[in-house]
This record gives C-alpha cells, structure tokens and sequence, in this order.
C-alpha cells in the first residue's frame, strides 16, 4: 500500500470511525484497501476494542462487503483482506454500475443497506446507456454513478467517506451532475470536505485534483466544514502524509475555523439564490402568458383561414420573440439555482497571489531591471 492510499484511508476511517456491528462496504473495492484499513481500526491495537469473544467473530465473518469488477484485482482484493485477518470477506465480482455479475457466490449473504460506505471510486471513467439505466440521474461519469450508488446503498444514519475528483464538486452544466447533488444535500447531510493537493495521486499516476466528502444519510445539509490541503506541494518523491492532516483532526471535533477551514451556509445559499431567481421566473412567467395569449390569436386566425396574412405573421414573430425571451429568463433563474451545487472549495483565507501593479508600474519595473542587467555583463566585459 503506497503512503498516498495509506493517509487517503486513515484520515476516512478516522474520521468516519466505524464500530463493531456496523457493516462497512466499498463498492469500488480495488485492492481492499478500505476494508483492510477499517479492520484494523474497528479491532484496535492488539485487538484493544474486542470486548467479548462474539466481537471479533462478528469482525471477521459478518462486517465487511465489497465490490470490484477486475478480473486480475478481484482475487488479489481476496488475499488480502484475508490476509489482514478477515476470514469471510464478502466480494461480489462484476461491474457495480451495471449489476452484471461475474461471480457472487460470497455475496449472498449482504445485506441491502450498509452502516458505513468508504470508497475511492475510479476518476474518469465512462459507462453506457447500459449501466445509467438503473439510475435516477443518468450521465456515461462513473464517479456520479458510483456517488448515486453509494447514496441508495446507505443506510438512514449511515456514514460515508468517498474520495471524488473536483469536476464533480464544481461541475453545474450538466443536469445529471446538479441533480445527483441537490440529491446528496437533500438526503445526506455533508458535514465536511476536504480538499486535496493536486499532485496527491500523482504517485499514482493520475494527476486529477480530488476532494474527500464526509457525509451521514437521513437529514439535508445546512452548512458544509471545509479544510483546504490544496497549497501543499506533493509529487511522487514529496507525497501527501498523515502529518499534514493533524490540524485536520484537532479542528474535526468543533469544525472550528483556521487558515485553512471554513464553514459554508447552504440554506442561506439556497435562500439567496431563490431570492435572486424569483424575480427572473415571475417576469417569464408574465411573458408566458403573453406568449399563450398570442398563441390563442394564432389559432383563431388559423379557424378563420388566415395563415397567410400579414397579421398572422406578424402575431407568431412576436410570440417566438416572447417565448424565446422566456426560455432565457427561466434559463438565467435556472443557472442561479443550480450554482447553489458548485460544493468546490474555495478558500476565503487564501493569500491573494494577483499582482496588483499597474502598467506603468510594470513597465518601470521591467526598465529598472533592464538596467541592471545591462550593468552586471557591463562589469563581466571588463
């Protein structure tokens, strides 16, 4: 396990903390990495939390439940769990996404819902119209997807850690991506996420700037904690480490603020956008109208066998007009509302960087520095 996966698990189960006889799943198991590191969590040092002979056995036989469709992965996720000490780890072999099954002889016994779900869904893939049919919000982006899964497969109080790339976050130009969204603060509420560095999987290799989303099922969010890792400076020989992530856990308790940490209201977002749509959706509805009223002209004079008059045409050019100026007013109301989903972390505490000189102070800048320059190969002449 590389000490990328190894701080990426850490700060989930951490901060998730599953408990013995709770069922915990990964959907996107890959190597068991999840399960392997919540194994150790739930049994403690020296098997410190194993308060009775039944706990251990309930740990090793009836809490852990998984997903993965590789073939070559699928039997090595297998060995290693066991290896870590579960003796019944429970993994469906096949696609997530579709339900196509390739062997699920170790899987009957799972339950339907889980009260825990830890995942590092794959970042860009891409499924057919086979997979998206089962569900609600449809897109070929298998982190929506596996997002959607992860949502109808927790249980109410259920708790979720799941690593996402940030095209999810900011992404509201697609509706499968607004909906899945207003979906998870609706049913969930995310209580916190924390950005990544953008080389953190750069070891890995994939370079994709990625965000961890803490959440429970059961209530709608009111306000997300945000804790800001994206200044620090990680690549394959400087990777992210669970030092980095200490005042992370000091401020978990009270998600109290920090240079780095931040809480966003999401009902006041919600209240104002609505507040600022309103106006547009009321004026499209006033032009709808006007629209419908023209539209009723046209059908009398089309009983009356006047389509080809100049009233005629003059009535349907402006109801196109008045319909087309209603689409694009519900549309700007519509891009209000949905930005309310843009969950990308922006940090409010963030140093401004912007070079704030003017031009003229530029180009004095330049000049002076040209000057020096022309000194020193001046005196390496002589």
């Amino acid at each position: 396990m590389t000490s990328i996966f190894s701080c990426l698990y850490h700060s989930c189960k951490r901060s998730i903390d599953p408990k013995i006889g709770e069922t915990v799943y990964d959907p996107g198991l890959g190597t068991g990495g999840f399960l392997a590191q919540s194994y150790e969590h739930m049994r403690g040092e020296n098997n410190c939390k194993i308060t009775k002979p039944e706990d251990l056995e309930i740990l090793k036989r009836r809490t852990f439940y998984g997903r993965e469709k590789d073939n070559l992965i699928y039997p090595i996720a297998i060995a290693n769990l066991v290896l870590h000490g579960i003796d019944e780890p429970h993994i469906w072999h096949g696609n997530t996404l579709t339900g196509g099954e390739t062997y699920g002889g170790l899987f009957t016994a799972a339950p339907d819902l889980y009260n825990v779900i830890l995942m590092n869904p794959p970042f860009g893939g891409k499924e057919g119209k086979e997979a998206q049919t089962g569900f609600a919000y449809q897109t070929s982006a298998t982190q929506v997807l596996f997002l959607q899964h992860a949502i109808k497969n927790l249980k109410s109080g259920g708790r979720c850690g799941i690593v996402l790339d940030e095209g999810i976050l900011f992404r509201t130009n697609e509706s499968a991506f607004v909906a899945t969204k207003r979906n998870l603060l609706n049913e969930c509420n995310v209580w916190c996420i924390v950005s990544l560095p953008a080389g953190t999987f750069v070891a890995a290799g994939g370079g994709v700037k990625a965000n961890i989303l803490f959440f429970h099922k059961g209530e709608p969010t009111e306000k997300i904690w945000y804790y800001d890792l994206s200044d620090i400076k990680v690549g394959k020989r400087t990777p992210l480490t669970e030092t980095q992530f200490e005042e992370f856990f000091r401020l978990l308790p009270t998600k109290g603020d920090s240079e780095r940490s931040w809480t966003v209201d999401i009902t006041e977002r919600k209240h104002q956008a609505a507040e600022k749509a309103a106006p547009l959706k009321l004026k499209a509805a006033d032009i709808d109208e006007e629209a419908r009223r023209l539209r009723d002209q046209l059908t009398s004079l089309k009983k009356a066998k006047q389509q080809g008059t100049e009233e005629y045409k003059e009535i349907e050019q402006a109801a196109k007009k008045q319909e087309k100026e209603a689409r694009e007013l519900k549309a700007q109301a519509q891009a209000i509302e949905d930005a309310v989903y843009d969950l990308k972390a922006v940090n409010p505490n963030a140093k401004n960087e912007e070079d704030t000189r003017t031009p003229e102070e530029l180009l004095n800048f330049i000049e002076n520095k040209g000057r020096e320059i022309a000194e020193i190969l001046a005196r390496l002449r002589l």
